[in-house]
């Protein structure tokens, strides 16, 4: 049967860490491939006890339609959260629940992109952006980053070459998926001046801010937002478990009334019975408790792999050194393929994601991302020591 689809259609491809994700059915895998948080850290017991609250307290209410801005005792925990962690100074109005960060992204190029727009990221970046953004049909430009976060010069030059067809900044500052990096106070500031001078909307995804190991927080691009141009994201899924899928933006009331409108046209409202178990769990325990629990064990995790990886390693390798968050990023010397690689790594039963798919353009092919939060201390000693193997394999060859 001929079906005439929509061009976007033949935009749409599987997402690269959602097929390596299914390498984890096969017997034996080590997988360090996606970004999931610890399930033995889900509050399973506790959300239990919590359930059984919400349906004994206001079963009807939980079960039936409601506000698309989201439950308002959520949104005002959010709104407190974001002030005491974040330094954003917002209202409950400028706060609406949506279905995981992902939805917020589509949102926003839902909400600004037409056909040949630009989007800039840092380079690289998460993937799951583009798939997000892609059926609108823009076009993707890399800003070139350093440690810090995107070079403020190269982004200038950039937005002044293409300053009338830029629509959309995205950026993930905080332990950035999939390198790892954090952009210094310093780099902030600078880039909110630019931003402020050329009035561009930056959507400022954090959904890793909480998983800090060492150091102090940071200011949130949003908290520094002096003209109502960050769209900031946040998420319940590292910090308590992403089966809920419920997230949130923050943004100006312009955006936001906007960003309202394109979720009524979408799915009209996130999950009442969520919303409700989620605000129910912060009043019957301790989030903030749950959270420091979670982030000594990626702290112990993360040592390790490091630990391992200086051992397992040809020296001739690089990798990041993250602070907090999920991942580390890998890079071969440059004549190398880390798809290449990951075949022979298969073979060894051990899997991580290339990191081609986290540039706008391709034209890496000798990084990859490996994530720390997942698999047990003994498997990631053992799945570090498979790796190497491969490696060295490889690389001899």
């Amino acid at each position: 049967m001929f079906m005439r689809y929509a061009k976007r259609v033949d935009l749409m491809k599987a997402s690269e860490i959602r097929e390596m994700i299914k390498l984890t059915l096969k017997p034996g895998i080590i997988s360090f491939a996606g970004g999931l948080p610890a399930p033995e850290m889900f509050p399973v017991e506790q959300m239990k006890k919590v359930a059984c609250e919400v349906m004994d307290e206001s079963g009807m209410v939980a079960m039936q339609y409601s506000a698309t801005e989201g439950y308002v005792p959520l949104r005002e925990k959010i709104v407190d959260r974001m002030k005491k962690y974040n330094g954003i100074d917002t209202k409950v109005d400028n706060v609406a629940i949506i279905s995981g960060s992902q939805q917020g992204i589509d949102f926003a190029g839902r909400i600004f992109l037409d056909e040949g727009d630009i989007v800039l990221f840092e380079t690289p970046s998460y993937m799951g952006a583009f798939n997000a953004l892609k059926s609108y049909m823009p076009e993707f430009m890399d800003v070139p980053t350093d440690d810090e976060g995107m070079k403020i010069d190269e982004l200038e030059r950039i937005i002044e070459q293409y300053k009338e067809r830029i629509k959309l900044i995205y950026v993930i500052p905080d332990f950035q998926n999939p390198t790892g990096r954090t952009w210094s106070l310093q780099r902030r500031k600078d880039f909110m001046k630019v931003i402020n001078k050329y009035e561009i909307p930056v959507i400022e995804d954090n959904p890793y801010g909480d998983l800090r190991f060492e150091g102090q927080p940071i200011d949130s691009l949003k908290s520094l937002d002096t003209k109502g141009l960050v769209i900031y994201l946040g998420s319940f899924s590292k910090i308590l478990a992403p089966g809920y899928r419920v997230a949130w933006v923050c943004a100006s009331d312009e955006i936001i009334s906007k960003f309202i409108f394109a979720k009524q046209g979408a799915d009209l409202q996130s999950s009442t019975l969520a919303q409700m178990e989620l605000n129910k769990y912060m009043e019957m325990y301790d989030l903030d408790e749950h959270v420091e629990k979670i982030r000594e064990l990626y702290h112990k995790r993360r040592n390790l792999m490091l630990e391992m990886m200086e051992k397992e390693f040809p020296k001739c390798v690089k990798f990041t050194y993250p602070k907090g968050g999920l991942f580390t990023w890998v890079e071969l010397p440059e004549d190398k393929s880390a798809r290449e690689l990951l075949y022979k790594c298969v073979d060894e039963n051990v899997a991580y994601v290339c990191g081609e798919s986290f540039y706008p353009k391709c034209d890496k092919t000798n990084t990859f991302r490996m994530n720390f939060s997942t698999m047990p201390e003994d498997l990631i000693v053992e799945g570090v020591k498979r790796l190497g193997k491969a490696m060295r394999e490889y690389l001899e060859e």
